[in-house]
């Protein structure tokens, strides 16, 4: 009967259609080609029954061309892959001890051991989120007596941290504001564009840094910030410019607000280190309440991965400032809209943190001092940098825009090639755009820093 079969396979193959899975059947045996080629074959009994396979290795996903690697996360991987003793990782901005070993926050461990007591289930959370994190977060943001908050004008939709809830925004414009640009500072955070790329949501730069002084090109800013079509929704780091570490004075703030108000543009703040820059939730949220305390509607995003640790629960927010509660209601409304075929609803580990620790009086005043606690190591690892490259480098060189830089990270000056010398002589892992994470540095490695910029700046064009 074997035999039999092979010859009704035989004489049938011309005649056969073969299937998106490759098969064929004869009499009710399967036949497929083997990976010798498409006119060879192979049988196999199994069950009585003859296999004949024929190889088909063509991918339907085969028009599918390999990503290039993440810019900042793979930094990390390539650090990891070297092997030498005084490799540094500058790459990611993740806080770290001066041990460089990853921080959990003690209050944070409280909250969670508060949870634990408490016996909390893992529900569905609402589609907004968890009502007391979007309580306490906007009131972290603008102040507990904020009159937009006490006029109940502020929409607040818990995100997936400040990617996520940038992503909700960039989606709001996309659908309710057609047409509408964004305006992004040159250079920013690299995943900016990349949020409003995939929200189809069209951008162009305003001139930030100034690569002859290494600082704000304030006067290039305003300008473009002016030239802009009416209602443009403008970004803006509300603390800690993320590369430069660069922000703009208070009375360049209330000058950034004047032209904004004067073109009926819209401020969309990203405010990722409140509390973390200064070590004041108060004076790094001033930019925000400054406009908010205007009458501007502004939307804000914001993340709590530097100011509390909770760099993997994906917590954070979008907040909508509006003119009226009515409209308040509307645009919440659309947010949850947006975030339901997205996500669905948030995860409720890292909102309880926050919610705990925001709403607990003591638990809150733990958090203000651990904040100033990272902050300050900071801060002083920033001037030991400063200190050791000015006393080594003889060449005149001014390096004080290091000390006028704030937050975790420093925009060295240094380029491409530059950057490429830190860690191919150097063992230094550091965004090629010359920015270094600070929170990634100790004090006993400055010195060793220090000789590699200094190296990289006057022996690499």
């Amino acid at each position: 009967m074997a035999s039999s079969l092979l010859s009704i396979a035989s004489h049938s193959l011309s005649s056969l259609s073969l299937q998106n899975n490759d098969k064929a059947k004869v009499g009710g045996n399967s036949l497929r080609f083997n990976k010798e080629g498409p006119n060879t074959f192979s049988n196999a009994k199994s069950s009585g029954r003859i296999s004949m396979v024929a190889a088909v290795n063509v991918s339907r996903f085969e028009g599918i061309p390999m990503a290039p690697p993440d810019p900042i996360l793979g930094v990390s991987e390539a650090f990891r892959a070297d092997t030498s003793d005084a490799k540094l990782n500058l790459g990611v901005g993740a806080y770290r001890t001066e041990e460089l070993q990853p921080y959990v926050l003690k209050v944070v461990n409280k909250a969670e051991n508060l949870m634990l007591e408490r016996g909390e289930n893992k529900e569905y959370l609402a589609i907004e989120g968890l009502a007391a994190f979007n309580k306490a977060t906007a009131e972290l943001l603008l102040g507990a007596d904020n009159p937009a908050i006490k006029e109940q004008r502020v929409a607040t939709v818990q995100g997936l941290s400040g990617t996520g809830s940038l992503r909700l925004g960039a989606a709001l414009i996309e659908r309710y504001f057609p047409g509408a640009k964004v305006l992004i500072s040159a250079p920013t955070w690299g995943n900016h564009k990349n949020i409003f790329n995939d929200a189809k949501v069209p951008w162009s730069e305003y001139r930030y840094y100034d690569p002859k002084t290494v600082g704000l090109d304030f006067e290039g800013m305003i300008e473009d910030i002016k030239a802009a079509p009416e209602g443009t929704f403008v970004l803006l780091h509300g603390c800690a410019h993320n590369p430069t570490g660069i922000d703009p004075t208070l009375e360049q703030w209330e000058k950034i607000a004047d032209v904004i108000q004067e073109k009926n543009h819209i401020p969309f703040f990203d405010v990722a280190y409140q509390g973390f820059a200064s070590g004041s939730l108060d004076e790094d949220a001033a930019s925000v309440r400054l406009f908010v305390s205007r009458g501007l509607e502004v939307l804000v995003a914001q993340s709590y991965s530097k100011n509390l640790g909770l760099y993997a629960e994906r917590i954070g927010a979008i907040n909508v400032i509006s003119s009226s509660p009515e409209s308040a209601v509307r645009v919440k409304s659309q947010l949850k809209r947006i975030a339901r075929p997205m996500y669905s609803n948030p995860p409720v580990h890292g909102a309880r943190i926050v919610a705990d620790i925001v709403g607990n009086p003591a638990l809150f005043d733990e958090w203000k001092v651990e904040m100033e606690m990272m902050a300050g190591r900071i801060k002083n690892v920033r001037q030991q940098l400063y200190d050791s490259i000015s006393s080594k480098d003889k060449s005149g060189k001014d390096w004080s825009f290091i000390l006028k830089q704030i937050g975790m990270f420093s925009y060295t000056g240094l380029n491409k090639n530059q950057s490429d010398n830190m860690t191919n002589k150097w063992h230094v892992y550091m965004t090629k755009d010359g920015r270094i994470s600070l929170a990634g540095l100790s004090l006993a490695k400055c010195e060793y820093l220090a000789d590699a910029i200094i190296d990289s700046f006057h022996n690499v064009s």
